[in-house]
């Protein structure tokens, strides 16, 4: 039973893990009329909750397994698992990871690693590296470690909702937690359904990488045709053949939420609570705007916090896009004097400003085309400004959020 195996992983992982700190948080329990805490594996070992699952596994293997090595596909946090846990065990280990690992949980790999590990960039998804650990293990007899599909693994990452009734001292009413392959879902939702089965179980997927929504619609794992990568901890295209039944079968409820809505609530945990939190690590706490749990105690796991500065960027744009705040419009000015004049003039109102102009002019046309990006400072703002630009003589078109113009431009 999972459940008995969670306990024994978390007898295991005594004095190897980091028994993280659970927290109250006053922004989201104001918000939502509930008493929210957050469950910090940001401040884990690696910096998220994937020790648990890989020191499980790999502290089991018999000599003849353990001179053999481990490999394992990661997005990123996963592989600084493995990494770990095979240093600290003398297991030379194998990560590989996709070209989309952001380069920081590249380095902390190595870092946690050092000379026991090996790091291999092997393809665009998750999926591409684990195809080429499978091959690397194939023709080594190297044990492959997986992120999420193994009993073991599912296990230990199993032992996070023991220690949320331990330092709670009580069974939370509802626990939130992100969902990538399932492993977290399925050995939290397994332990909590067999131990405590009033509480509610929610897990939450980007709406970009909703892999185990569909696999419930299929009745079993499929194959996303489109994935979007930037909720990389948790961007799977196939949830697995271990995690989807125990999920199933402890009655957790899925949502999905905005990659926008994620980027909003990394920027929230960053400038109201002092957390710097991964996309994935934001989805949970994320998904309360769409829960009724007033007057419950409920636990959201911040699974992780391995996020790169440098992806600050793309998070405030995508958060402004998401918050209604920015947009775009690909606007045909007339080649004569005072036409942009014009339109800053009679289309744009007084708080609205321009943040990007991209024009070429073309000589041997009347018009050209520029791509203009408006940032204004509330939702509400936007039917006004639209109705200006239909009243206008110009020829201006919305370059709306996921179609190919939008990919393409910005």
């Amino acid at each position: 039973m999972i459940a008995d195996s969670v306990s024994a992983a978390a007898a295991r992982l005594a004095g190897v893990v980091l028994s993280t700190p659970l927290q109250p948080n006053l922004r989201l329990s104001a918000a939502t009329g509930a008493d929210v805490w957050l469950k910090r594996e940001d401040l884990q070992v690696g910096r998220s909750y994937k020790l648990r699952g890989a020191y499980n596994l790999l502290a089991g293997l018999d000599a003849t397994e353990r001179a053999a090595g481990a490999v394992c596909a990661s997005a990123g946090n996963h592989g600084q698992g493995v990494a770990y846990a095979c240093r600290e065990l003398g297991i030379r280990g194998r990560v590989h990871v996709p070209s989309t690992t952001p380069r920081q949980k590249r380095e902390r790999i190595r870092a946690l690693g050092g000379e026991a590990v090996e790091l291999v960039v092997a393809g665009d998804t998750y999926d591409e590296a684990a195809a080429a650990a499978a091959e690397h293990a194939l023709h080594t007899g190297a044990t492959v470690v997986p992120a999420f599909d193994d009993e073991r693994t599912i296990a230990g990452q199993g032992t996070v909702g023991v220690e949320i009734v331990e330092q709670l001292g009580k069974a939370p009413d509802v626990v939130v937690l992100p969902v990538g392959g399932g492993g977290l879902l399925a050995g939290v939702g397994s332990w909590l359904a067999a131990r405590y089965p009033e509480v509610r179980i929610i897990g939450v997927e980007p709406a970009g990488a909703a892999g185990m929504a569909a696999a419930f619609g299929a009745a079993g794992p499929v194959v996303l045709p489109e994935l979007d990568t930037f909720v990389d901890g948790a961007a799977v295209r196939r949830v697995g053949d271990v995690t989807f039944p125990l999920v199933r079968a402890c009655g957790a409820e899925l949502m999905t939420v905005d990659e926008g809505r994620v980027c909003t609530e990394m920027l929230d945990l960053y400038q109201t609570d002092g957390i710097i939190a991964e996309p994935a690590g934001a989805l949970a706490t994320a998904a309360l705007d769409d829960l009724v749990v007033a007057g419950e105690t409920v636990v959201c796991l911040l699974s992780g916090g391995n996020n790169d500065v440098s992806r600050y960027g793309e998070v405030v744009e995508r958060s402004l896009v998401h918050r209604g705040l920015k947009h775009y419009f690909l606007v045909e000015f007339p080649q004569e004097p005072g036409a942009l004049r014009r339109f800053l003039d009679e289309v744009l109102g007084p708080d609205d400003d321009i943040v990007l102009f991209e024009y070429v002019k073309r000589d041997n046309r009347e018009t050209g085309a520029a791509l203009v990006g408006v940032e204004i400072t509330a939702r509400d703002a936007y039917d006004p400004l639209w109705k200006r630009m239909e009243a206008s003589p110009l020829t201006i078109q919305l370059v709306a959020p996921g179609t190919t113009a939008y990919r393409f431009l910005v």
